[in-house]
């Protein structure tokens, strides 16, 4: 089939071009605006492939989403193109605004266009899988709870607000229009090709040249981690198998505090990258981010369940991996740095 994955140039959507070119038969268009955080560097072993396409488009331009339907025809689209830096929402939440909601609206109407005019075979082929966040589903502080499908929203930050209501636009379509669609929300992402404003990466990288690692608050912020081959190989299997209207949870199985995660990364680097002292003495604790959620735990057995998807990776596989591959690949993020993101604090409260 051919798949058009939007936001397939940022860290979660090349893990998924890069899945379905090197582990599957099926033909990708990648639809991108290469925003700071899209980088085709990371596309580099598939971009040479005839089952791959390119096209520089934002999923607000109407009329150049209608001209991608057009030209390529796909059988499947699958939503990952999103503004989704919680600190950037906090500084400029109109861009979020833009890209989350105004983006999603705009590509749901061109798609549902596109599926109207297809012959009732391809109809019942085509989905629209809208990749989400548990962030959508707020705050677990002082409760052992799980966030479950049916968990109410209660976002917190301009950016999970702005992906609540795209997921609440994707639902009203395949309510009121019939529209075939598909919802995911997933925990936490690590691994390679991650945008260094991120945790993981941002503590590699500053413990790599010796600078602050920096904790918000206490780092006691719990979050469910998954890996994000892990979750390329989810989201392939939820828009070729999983039930239309459906909305699946995938996470990780690993919950740990921030300040553990820090001190895992400082511990691995001790025993690749050994210096005169510990990388963790690096740590440094700084003024916690404004409405910043504690915990956050995905309950994902109804994907297990249905349709037979379980993490590949424990967080200590991955992170080894994950540090590995920052270690091997500084052209990447050496050129990433190069650009307009300087690894400042984004996201502090303005007074």
């Amino acid at each position: 089939m051919k798949f058009l994955i939007t936001g397939g140039a940022g860290f979660i959507g090349s893990a998924v071009v890069r899945h379905l070119i090197e582990d599957t038969t099926h033909e990708v268009v990648n639809l991108d605006k290469l925003t700071y955080a899209g980088n085709l560097q990371s596309l580099k072993s598939v971009s040479s492939s005839d089952r791959y396409s390119f096209e520089q488009v934002d999923i607000c331009n109407a009329i150049e989403v209608k001209r991608v339907f057009d030209t390529y025809q796909p059988d499947i689209v699958m939503h990952l193109a999103a503004e989704s830096h919680v600190d950037r929402s906090i500084d400029g939440p109109g861009e979020f605004i833009q890209t989350n909601i105004v983006g999603t609206y705009t590509l749901l109407e061109e798609a549902r266009n596109y599926y109207n005019l297809l012959e009732q075979t391809k109809q019942k082929l085509f989905r629209f899988h809208h990749i989400s966040t548990d962030e959508v589903y707020g705050d677990l502080e002082g409760t052992d709870d799980l966030f479950t499908e049916t968990t109410p929203y209660a976002p917190s930050s301009p950016y999970s607000a702005s992906k609540a209501s795209s997921d609440h636009l994707v639902r009203a379509w395949q309510r009121t229009y019939g529209f075939p669609t598909l919802i995911t929300n997933c925990s936490n992402n690590y691994g390679p090709c991650h945008f260094p404003e991120k945790l993981i990466p941002l503590v590699i990288l500053n413990a790599l040249e010796g600078k602050p690692l920096p904790i918000y608050g206490k780092g006691n912020q719990i979050r469910d981690w998954l890996f994000v081959e892990d979750h390329a190989r989810a989201l392939v299997v939820v828009a070729t198998q999983g039930a239309i209207a459906e909305t699946y949870n995938i996470g990780g199985h690993n919950e740990k505090q921030n300040i553990e995660v820090v001190e895992t990364i400082c511990a691995i680097l001790d025993k690749k990258v050994p210096k005169t002292t510990p990388y963790k003495e690096l740590i440094t604790y700084v003024s916690d981010r404004p409405g910043h959620d504690v915990r956050y735990a995905i309950d994902a057995s109804k994907i297990a369940k249905d349709l037979g998807w379980k993490p590949q990776e424990t967080f200590e596989s991955g992170l080894k991996k994950t540090v590995e591959w920052y270690l091997e690949n500084e052209e990447w993020w050496s050129a990433v740095l190069d650009g307009s993101y300087q690894r400042e604090r984004l996201g502090e409260k303005i007074l």
